[in-house]
């Protein structure tokens, strides 16, 4: 069995500036923490994910949502939680976009569920390939999109979870 590291077995700690602002590069290197050793953030990275992303990325751009190109899901990723950090700059502002996010991916994963199941889909499979076989061209984007949130929500809720026990010294306790 393999041995884990100090650095793989507990995340970097958050480092604020002289004027009490994070430090971005400490907050960059827990994100690289969490995204290398933390598998609910990880999920960002995989394959699937990336393909629902590039997938909503293509369906945005031709229902004429404007759109900024990210390179990849873990950019959108990283971008969108440095960005809602910056602008949820009080606990309570942090707390109730966490809640939020967990709210969002609780409706995101009922609904993918419910579809998944009802065409027996097999989770372990692209879900854009297998979106193939919806009739209806809504339910079909209400299901990606809703696989897509449901990534996303779940490494956000996750790593946002983790940065508001570090500001603020408590668990993350929804409202």
């Amino acid at each position: 069995m393999a041995q884990t590291t100090q650095s793989e077995s507990r995340p970097p700690k958050l480092q604020k500036t002289e004027n009490g602002d994070i430090n971005t590069n400490s907050l960059a290197d827990l994100l690289e923490w969490f995204l290398n050793y933390d598998h609910k953030v990880a999920l960002v990275r995989h394959a699937h994910v990336e393909e629902l992303f590039q997938w909503k990325q293509q369906e945005d751009k031709a229902n004429g949502v404007e759109i900024y190109p990210f390179e990849n899901a873990e950019a959108r990723f990283a971008i969108g939680v440095f960005q809602t950090i910056k602008e949820n700059d009080s606990q309570d502002k942090l707390q109730d976009w966490i809640t939020n996010v967990l709210e969002a991916l609780g409706e995101a994963k009922q609904t993918n569920e419910d579809i998944a199941k009802s065409y027996e889909f097999d989770r372990a499979k692209s879900h854009v390939e297998q979106a193939n076989v919806i009739p209806s061209n809504l339910e079909k984007r209400l299901y990606l999109s809703s696989c897509w949130l449901e990534a996303l929500c779940t490494a956000e809720a996750r790593f946002l979870g983790w940065v508001y026990q570090e500001l603020y010294g408590k668990p993350f306790q929804p409202q």
